[in-house]
């Protein structure tokens, strides 16, 4: 998702005394993480925009490529709960640094893939980074700025994945076009070399404090409330994912639209999602339950929208992009959920978040992609109307009361 805004806090930062918090806070490094998250939002969106050309070129039907949203997400939901303990002897640093080095990597084997299975590769190892980065970027910003500026430390670094949802798909869009899909996976290769060197030149050293392990996330999933947010998640990213990944063909296919007005259309879809985000976070701040819950009904009366009135360009367009303005609210409120259903184990929450997301990700480009080859494209929009529809019931029944 598109991923959600929610990194796992490293176990290793949690046992850090009083006096080890830094007094002065080092906004070079957290900006380069602002960076590092642009570049893989950027990385993590582009064969959504891509998809037809991409296809084409590799001699495989769109369902087929669409697994590269697939198997980035496989991966990084393993790497999301499992980086801290894999690395934990390591300075974060240096960690961080690697991860980056993999953004780097994965856009270059997919700008000179020659066929599926090496852009699935690529696809893998940008499923390492973007899961190991989102699981380490919270505890990072922690020892870089005293506590009372984390808020303010985080806000920064999230305003990569705003950047990104705006820019990545109508940027890849209009690139692909112009100069070709490749050069569109080199343009973020480039974009993720110069997060590298800010972060070698800003970044501190961070030497692991202490040993991460598997037992808190156990602990916090036998609880019921979390259990039921996960099952939102795991509704709202398959359904979301099920569908948009499939948005450009649907465009070119049923208004028939040319590449510049669908690079438009996407454009306004990363804008909603841009306001969509403080939308979110202004209603979960009054009533958690309808911000969880409205997000992905409006999700799925975007969808429904386009598959009874999808011919007509204008509401195509609107559609898409009340569909971006309704998934951009969405990671705030079930971040939001999940912290106060265990505010004693924040960072396992969000682990937990993090690798059902992913989990979702590739549960719903799967199944779109199976739809979209079988049943045409208006089927994956089907499925993501009814998972999202489904997430908005289940929340309004069982979802958060406002004293969690």
């Amino acid at each position: 998702m598109t991923e959600p805004a929610t990194g796992v806090i490293d176990a290793t930062v949690l046992d850090r005394t009083e006096s080890e918090e830094r007094t002065e806070p080092v906004w070079g490094a957290v900006v380069s993480l602002a960076l590092g998250v642009f570049g893989l939002v950027t990385a993590e969106f582009l064969p959504a925009s891509l998809l037809t050309r991409l296809a084409q070129d590799l001699g495989v039907s769109e369902g087929a490529a669409g697994q590269a949203v697939t198997a980035t997400a496989v991966v990084g939901a393993i790497a999301a709960p499992t980086m801290a303990i894999v690395t934990k002897r390591l300075d974060r640093r240096l960690v961080m640094w690697m991860l980056t080095v993999f953004l780097i990597v994965s856009n270059l084997l997919a700008a000179f893939a020659s066929s599926l299975t090496m852009l699935l590769l690529a696809r893998v190892v940008l499923g390492v980074a973007l899961g190991g980065f989102w699981s380490m970027s919270a505890a990072m910003a922690m020892r870089l700025v005293p506590m009372r500026l984390m808020p303010r430390a985080m806000s920064i670094i999230l305003t990569g994945v705003s950047v990104a949802t705006v820019t990545a798909a109508p940027v890849g869009a209009y690139v692909g076009d112009i100069w070709g899909w490749r050069t569109a996976f080199m343009i973020a290769a480039v974009v993720g070399a110069l997060a590298l060197l800010v972060q070698l030149a800003t970044i501190p050293s961070l030497p692991p404090t202490a040993v991460a392990s598997f037992r808190t996330l156990i602990e916090v999933l036998k609880r019921p409330t979390i259990r039921v947010a996960l099952l939102v998640v795991l509704l709202v990213a398959s359904g979301q994912f099920a569908g948009f990944t499939y948005v450009r063909p649907f465009l070119e296919t049923v208004p028939v639209m040319p590449i510049a007005t669908i690079s438009l259309v996407l454009l306004a879809y990363g804008i909603g999602g841009f306001f969509g985000n403080f939308a979110g976070a202004f209603l979960a701040e009054r009533n958690l339950k309808l911000a969880v819950a409205l997000a992905p009904l409006l999700i799925a009366l975007s969808a429904l929208a386009m598959l009874i009135f999808g011919a007509s360009p204008v509401i195509a367009a609107t559609a898409v992009a009340a569909w971006g303005f309704a998934f951009g609210a969405v990671p705030v409120g079930l971040q939001t959920w999940l912290v106060r259903a265990a505010p004693d184990q924040a960072e396992s929450a969000g682990g937990l978040m993090v690798a059902t997301f992913q989990v979702a990700i590739a549960l719903g480009a799967v199944l779109g992609g199976l739809l979209v080859d079988h049943a045409g494209v208006a089927s994956a929009f089907a499925y993501g109307a009814a998972a999202t529809l489904l997430a908005a019931v289940v929340t309004f029944a069982i979802g958060p009361k406002q004293a969690e």
